[in-house]
């Protein structure tokens, strides 16, 4: 069973920048797809970004395409989640989660398709 340490949360500016860190362990890192999801208050946990390492591929939200970076490091068993410009409706409690990878990259989207998750991290941006 893989688990899940998040790590980097915290308080910045509206056009600031912050990195997630999600270390893994228990598992073979490079044979999992990572998402990143997160949650506001009073609002559905949404997703944000994923990476499947065997297709090479990432995909992102329409909302943070241009502002955040998923990227990965095996070596260290570690996704991280750059965020950058950041803007107060990116306040929320941040996930990172694992899965198996999909032939249908739409199932990542969904937080339905992850069987393992972090604790949790929060990011707040002030206005």
């Amino acid at each position: 069973q893989v688990q899940l340490v998040e790590s980097g949360g915290g308080l910045v500016q509206a056009g600031g920048s912050l990195r997630l860190s999600c270390a893994a362990s228990g598992g073979t890192f490079s044979s999992y797809a990572m998402g990143w999801f997160r949650q506001a208050p009073g609002k559905e946990r949404e997703f944000v970004a994923a990476v499947s390492w065997s297709g090479g591929r990432t995909y992102y939200a329409d909302s943070t395409k241009d502002r955040f970076t998923i990227s990965g490091d095996n070596a260290k068993n570690t996704v991280y989640l750059q965020m950058n410009s950041q803007k107060p409706e990116d306040t929320a409690v941040y996930y990172c989660a694992a899965t198996v990878d999909y032939t249908s990259f739409t199932r990542y989207f969904t937080d339905e398709s992850y069987s393992c998750w972090g604790q949790g991290n929060q990011v707040t941006v002030s206005s």
